[in-house]
Parts: structure tokens; C-alpha cells; sequence
């Protein structure tokens, strides 16, 4: 009778073991595949920030995998949590945030591939007292991530000493785009004397992204203003926003206002604009990463028809464009572009594969191409730009095509100057935290 019982109470245990460890198979051996299929395309560099996982300490419990918002970008491989798709990953480090066992970091750049970083502790100071950076320029470009950061910066700043004085402000916000909105907005929330500087428009480096770009975010909460919870909204939509939210909570934010200089002063810095100076214990920067636009250092570049952002694709309707470039911005460039009536699009990249741009700007390119609207020359340079047409040599090959415009989509320089002469140190990250 016992045994017969056993058998009762256990033959269920086991099918649901059975069925458990043939899941597990199933999602390793696809796991497996993906991240041999990313190898296989080249696709093995993360964008920015991304997680490395220590085997020794990894216990295989899959929380990693389960809290990435973008899907399968972990798996487990041999028990192990693996990236087994790097190229997808865009930093939202939920993973580590919800492992058990401390076993990921998350780091800027691999080691054949630097970033450059300002020096920022966990408390987003430089090494600078009294300077702070969030958001892009330290390596979040994520809204959610960008914003987050804004806020809790300014929780920073309330902790350096002598703010309050009245013959300075507390603090100085440089630039309004997600961080330094948030900032703002955390800053009046917290009564401190600050003033917003802002040298081009509300948004940020956001403002600039081609016109109807979808942007990424999740939810997110904004000193103020609540809890929002947005998943995937247009460029338009988020400045929309933005602004409303300004309106509401009436921040004043100097837009146009250039900063010039930071000079350091004994108990604080004084901050020169193009319009005015401003004294203040401590300075926020929520700048952006690009600074200046990346060039080509090619003959004939200095013509006007040569442009580093798109604005609006409906300009070039009709005309035979170039886009050079091969991340997210130069994808979704080409794209915008080619879908205008009568254009001619070729998509220039010096690798052999788009391996930092996301998913989905990677599917529209293909589409785009299979639909004879875009030609891709991968393993490409330009060499020269004429009036009226472009060399562009593909693998040693040399070719002449006829051009009206050239959009060129290659980053940006880090602003390494401005923020050296604040004193901030710039690293080159190889994998490194």
C-alpha cells in the first residue's frame, strides 16, 4: 500500500519535473541559437551600457532574463545567464537589479570597442566637488533612465554643504532634456534657488531627432508632475509633453542661453553665458553626448549641402541622397527619407554589419531595401563629395554616384574640452564599470 502511494504522490512530481527540465532545454537551445546567429551577423557590440556576468557567482536562476524589458537579450547557457544578444541591448539594467546573487555589472564599452565617460560617482559628482552630471552625457540615453537620474542628482545636491547663501544660487541646470527636466523640476520641488540654461530648445538632444522618430521610454516618475506610464510615443508626442508639464508647474527654463565658461571660485563657481553670470554653489550637467558633430574630413565636405541631422524628411523629396552612418540615427535617416516620393537613397556604412542600431531600425532597413527604395553599401567610405555627385569606395572599389544631399550620421564628439576645462576627468571605458 505505501508503495503504491509513492507511486500516486510521485509519478506527478515527476512529469512536472519532466516538463520543467524540457522547457528549460527548449530555452537554452534557443538561446544557443540566438546568440550563435549574432556571431554569426557580426552583431556582438552593445550600444552603451550593458551587463557582464560572473559564471563563478551566477546561480542560473533566470530573474535576469525574465526582468530585461526588451525580450530575449539574456538566456541561460549551461546553466549560466549569457547576452546572447548584445547588439540589443540598450541599458535598462533591470537584470541587475534583480539578481540574487550580485552577479552582473554593468559596464560602458567592450574591450575592442572604447566610450568615453566623465569620472562620476554613485552619487553623480564628477571629481570636481561640486559638479554633477546626469543623464546622456554620463552615459544614460534612456528618457526613464535620464529622468531617474535628474532627480535623484538633485538629491545629491541638497547634500553639499553652505547651499542657502544669499548672495548665491544653490544650484546651475544645464540643459532641459529628460535629466535636466527632471532636475528642474526635483530642484523646485525641494525649494532650492536654481536657474535652467538650456542653449538650444526644451528636450534636449531629443528635440533634434528626425521628425515623427518613435522614441523608447517606460514608465517613469517626474518630480511634480506624477507617474506616468508611456511605452512608446513619437518625438512630437515626448516635446508635447514636456512642455505641457512645464506649463503646468510654470519652471522657467532660459532657453538660448549658452554657457561660455565655469570658473571655480573659493566656495563655489561662477557660471558666464552669453547673456549673463551666474554665481552658484554647485552645477548640474544634463547635456548631451554629441557636442559636435563627428565629420567626414573629406574634400568638398564644407558644402552647404552637406548637413548632421535630419529634420525633416520631406525636403529631400524628389533627390538623390546619401545618409552615411550605421547606428540608429543614420538607419532611421535613410528610412525616413527613402519613404518620400522620388527619392533616391543610398545608406553608406564602413562596417559589415549595423550591429549598434536597434532591432527594429535593423528590420525597416532590410524592408526598406527589399522593397528597391534603399541601397546599402556596407564596408564603405566616402572620399570625395562633388557638386553634384560622390565617390564612395566599397571594398576597395572605387564609384561615382549622383548626389543633391548628404546626410551625415557618424556621432559626435564628447564636449572633452569644456568639460576639461571645469577640471573633469574623461575616461575611455573598455568594458569597464
Amino acid at each position: 500500500m505505501a508503495l503504491d502511494l509513492l507511486v500516486v504522490y510521485a509519478a506527478p512530481m515527476v512529469g512536472v519535473w519532466a516538463a520543467y527540465v524540457a522547457a528549460r532545454k527548449h530555452r537554452e537551445f534557443k538561446s544557443v541559437a540566438k546568440l550563435s546567429a549574432a556571431k554569426e551577423a557580426g552583431l556582438l557590440e552593445p550600444a552603451s551600457l550593458h551587463p557582464i556576468i560572473d559564471p563563478a557567482l551566477c546561480i542560473g536562476c533566470g530573474s535576469c532574463v525574465r526582468a530585461c524589458p526588451e525580450g530575449d537579450i539574456l538566456g541561460l547557457i549551461g546553466g549560466k545567464a549569457s547576452l546572447v544578444e548584445p547588439s540589443h541591448c540598450i541599458g535598462h539594467g533591470a537584470c541587475k537589479a534583480v539578481c540574487p546573487v550580485n552577479a552582473i555589472t554593468l559596464v560602458f564599452g567592450t574591450e575592442t570597442r572604447g566610450i568615453d565617460i566623465p569620472n562620476v560617482n554613485e552619487q553623480f559628482q564628477t571629481n570636481v566637488p561640486g559638479i554633477f552630471i546626469a543623464g546622456e552625457l554620463g552615459g544614460m540615453g534612456l528618457v526613464r533612465n535620464a529622468i531617474e537620474q535628474g532627480r535623484q542628482a538633485i538629491d545629491s545636491v541638497r547634500k553639499t554643504r553652505d547651499l542657502g547663501k544669499p548672495d548665491m544660487l544653490d544650484v546651475v541646470i544645464v540643459g532641459c532634456g529628460p535629466a535636466g527636466l527632471s532636475a528642474s523640476l526635483a530642484a523646485m520641488h525641494h525649494k532650492l534657488r536654481f536657474v535652467t540654461l538650456e542653449q538650444d530648445s526644451l528636450g534636449g538632444t531629443v528635440a533634434h531627432f528626425p521628425r515623427g522618430k518613435l522614441v523608447m521610454t517606460a514608465p517613469f516618475t517626474l518630480p511634480l508632475a506624477g507617474k506616468f506610464n508611456f511605452r512608446e510615443l513619437s518625438k512630437e508626442q515626448l516635446i508635447s509633453f514636456f512642455m505641457s508639464i512645464v506649463n503646468k508647474t510654470k519652471l522657467k527654463v532660459n532657453i538660448g542661453e549658452r554657457v561660455d565658461a565655469v570658473i571655480q571660485l573659493n566656495n563655489g563657481f561662477e557660471v558666464k553665458t552669453d547673456r549673463n553670470s551666474y554665481k552658484t554653489r554647485a552645477i548640474l550637467l544634463a547635456i548631451g553626448r554629441r557636442g559636435t558633430p563627428r565629420k567626414l574630413d573629406v574634400p568638398g565636405e564644407e558644402q552647404s549641402k552637406v548637413v548632421y541631422r535630419l529634420i525633416d524628411p520631406e525636403q529631400y523629396k524628389g533627390q538623390h541622397v546619401l545618409v552615411v552612418g550605421g547606428g540608429d540615427a543614420a538607419l532611421e535617416a535613410a528610412c525616413s527619407v527613402a519613404d518620400e516620393p522620388g527619392t533616391t537613397v543610398t545608406l553608406s556604412h564602413r562596417s559589415e554589419s549595423f550591429n549598434r542600431a536597434k532591432p527594429k531600425n535593423r528590420e525597416r532597413v532590410e524592408a526598406t531595401e527589399r522593397a528597391g527604395r534603399l541601397n546599402v553599401v556596407l564596408n564603405s567610405s566616402v572620399k570625395r563629395i562633388g557638386e553634384h555627385d560622390v565617390e564612395i569606395d566599397a571594398k576597395g572599389k572605387l564609384s561615382t554616384i549622383p548626389n543633391d544631399a548628404i546626410i551625415v550620421c557618424v556621432g559626435g564628439i564628447l564636449p572633452t574640452a569644456f568639460l576639461k576645462s571645469m577640471g573633469i576627468e574623461v575616461e575611455t571605458k573598455y568594458g569597464t564599470a
